[in-house]
């Protein structure tokens, strides 16, 4: 039974160990299916999906949905402390490291708490080891514990870095694009400005985002997860918005215009396969049309009227079909999977930009003091 049990400590302590080193230090993607960090997901997040699912869409099914990328971070870490803990017990027991000064045989349980205490480095010292191997498992589990908390601790600052870098981009999408951010609203407000030049160097800039989220998510996909501060933003959102402009232009506009939007495309679209492929999402087709020919058709004549090099219709409805091909499927996957609604291309009567709200609006509208005065009458 010794034997058996030091093969599985070893075997156990060798899965978490290159599990914790895949998900946290290796900066590539891993594909590979057997993997315990996807299974804990996987096993986690059907059931917390099933729930949400069974919730009407709102504000209580986003934030019960909001709570689960943090929060699976905690599990997972508890998990890998435990299957650690757990695999120097079974390595302990065999080799016979507990000591206990009132008596020569141990149980199991006291070679689990010796494994706890060294583990988060206690050193309390009422178990000791007394043989040479069992002293070596003691000071290899202390300094895989403190490794283990030091690498923990340092990698939330970079996860959570990632995630604000991803967020600050989406809040400056909501003035350009609306709320939820649609294409027809970023090419019709930068139209109404005769402003196009400013649209290419948005999405240069977008450019650039898509790239950070890429090399971002697909080390740290636990990201996905994560949610926008407000219930009609999120990077998937953000990424169709820009993935829809994109085509559009690349379809119907010429120029430079044109050509800046491939380039956006291109890393967009390579940004959203990727992801894809690493957390295991196949493409799906999107049940309804999200374009009709009305809607392309004032699409165009917005592109029109900015004054945009605008080339033939019957070229550029094929295009626009060949590109859309491309990645809607990928959209719809992940919107089903991850329950992040995605837009449509024209935005649709609703509330107003984000920007445009705020929890102040009523007391500023319904009284004449001013905002100061309302909120030191509330407090008194």
């Amino acid at each position: 039974m010794r034997y058996i049990a030091t093969i599985a400590g070893i075997l156990l302590l060798g899965v978490i160990l290159w599990d914790g080193f895949e998900t946290i230090i290796l900066p590539r993607r891993v594909t590979r299916r057997v993997r315990l960090t996807r299974l804990f997901y996987r096993c986690t997040w059907i059931p917390w999906s099933a729930v949400a699912r069974w919730m009407k869409p709102g504000k209580r099914r986003e934030t019960l949905l909001s709570i689960y990328g943090p929060l699976s971070l905690l599990l997972l870490f508890f998990m890998w402390a435990v299957g650690l803990i757990f695999s120097f017990t079974l390595l302990h027991w065999a080799a016979g490291s507990a000591q206990v000064s009132f008596r020569e045989s141990t149980a199991f349980w006291t070679d689990l708490y010796m494994s706890g205490t060294t583990f988060f480095t206690l050193g309390l010292g009422d178990i000791t080891p007394h043989t040479g191997v069992a002293r070596f498992i003691t000071v290899f589990e202390s300094g895989t514990g403190f490794g283990f908390l030091a690498i923990v601790i340092s990698y939330l600052p970079v996860l959570y870095g990632a995630f604000s870098r991803r967020e600050a981009n989406i809040s400056l999408l909501d003035a350009r694009a609306g709320s939820p951010p649609t294409a027809a609203e970023l090419v019709r407000r930068h139209a109404r400005g005769q402003n196009l030049e400013a649209l290419g160097r948005f999405l240069g800039d977008w450019e650039a985002w898509s790239a950070e989220l890429m090399e971002s998510h697909l080390s740290f996909p636990v990201l996905c997860y994560f949610r926008s501060q407000h219930d009609n933003q999120s990077w998937l959102a953000a990424l169709t918005a820009i993935l829809d402009t994109c085509a559009l232009l690349i379809s119907s506009a010429e120029g430079a215009l044109q050509w800046q939007s491939q380039l956006t495309f291109a890393i967009s679209r390579h940004a959203l396969v990727d992801l894809a492929q690493v957390m295991h999402i196949p493409p799906k087709q999107p049940v309804v049309d999200r374009l009709s020919d009305d809607d392309l058709q004032q699409l165009r004549e917005l592109l029109a009227s900015a004054r945009a090099p605008v080339c033939g219709t019957a070229t550029a409805d094929q295009k626009l079909r060949d590109l859309r091909r491309m990645y809607e499927p990928y959209i719809t996957g992940f919107s089903e999977r991850l329950l992040i609604p995605y837009p449509a291309w024209k935005v649709a009567a609703g509330p107003a930009d984000n920007w445009k709200t705020s929890a102040w609006e009523k007391i500023s509208s319904e009284s004449s003091v001013p905002m100061g005065a309302a909120v030191d009458e509330e407090h008194r």
